[in-house]
């Protein structure tokens, strides 16, 4: 199987890069410059005409939706467990990974490219102004999972071992402060970031 991975520093395609990373895939990573508008190029709008990242190529079949990506590098390495069997804990798992793609992420969206909204300044400012308020609730409701899955004896999100919803905080935390708000104002969701830093495949991803 032959992969290639599209991502953006910063971006949410950091999830799939680090699964890939934990999993000790053999991938190409392709880094495409979305502040010089690379996404918008007749190149890579043949691969997703959405223009977004991340995209994962595997045998020629191009995949989009971080969501799909996720789902489909958990089925090919299935030795790396990043999404439980059990029912219960696959359906917890599949929940909290739809509220961070459906909810968290489109609401810094509104934050950081408001004029895809709207383009009347006045109302982007109001759409920033709010949106970092709703933002700030939204990492105190992602630091109760984190408590959660630590007073149930997990030190992770998914499970057992660092996995893909790990990522995924530390993606939305990290948005949190270009969005001017201090991390340490959620002091357990922060340790928790930075405990997912230190996991190698994370900070090779990082790096």
């Amino acid at each position: 199987m032959t992969l290639k991975l599209y991502y953006a520093s910063g971006a949410c395609s950091f999830v799939p890069h680090s699964m890939l990373e934990m999993a000790g895939a053999t991938f190409e990573p392709v880094a495409v410059k979305l502040h010089k508008g690379e996404q918008y190029g007749d190149e890579y709008k043949a691969l997703n005409p959405r223009s977004q990242v991340p995209v994962l190529v595997a045998d020629d079949q191009v995949i989009t939706q971080i969501v799909a990506i996720i789902t489909y590098i958990d089925a090919a390495f299935p030795e790396a467990g990043f999404i439980p069997k059990e029912p219960l804990a696959r359906a917890r798992f599949v929940e909290t990974l739809a509220w961070m793609n459906n909810t968290v992420h489109p609401t810094f969206t509104h934050i950081f490219m408001p004029h895809k909204f709207s383009d009347n300044e006045a109302a982007q400012a109001e759409m920033k102004r709010f949106g970092v308020d709703s933002y700030r609730k939204l990492l105190a409701e992602l630091q109760g999972l984190v408590q959660r899955a630590h007073a149930a004896g997990q030190d992770w999100l998914g499970g057992v071992h660092c996995g893909p919803l790990d990522a995924y905080a530390l993606t939305l935390l990290r948005w949190g402060t270009i969005a001017g708000i201090n991390p340490e104002d959620f002091p357990e969701l922060w340790a928790h970031v930075q405990r997912t830093a230190q996991v190698p495949a994370i900070a090779k991803t990082m790096e």
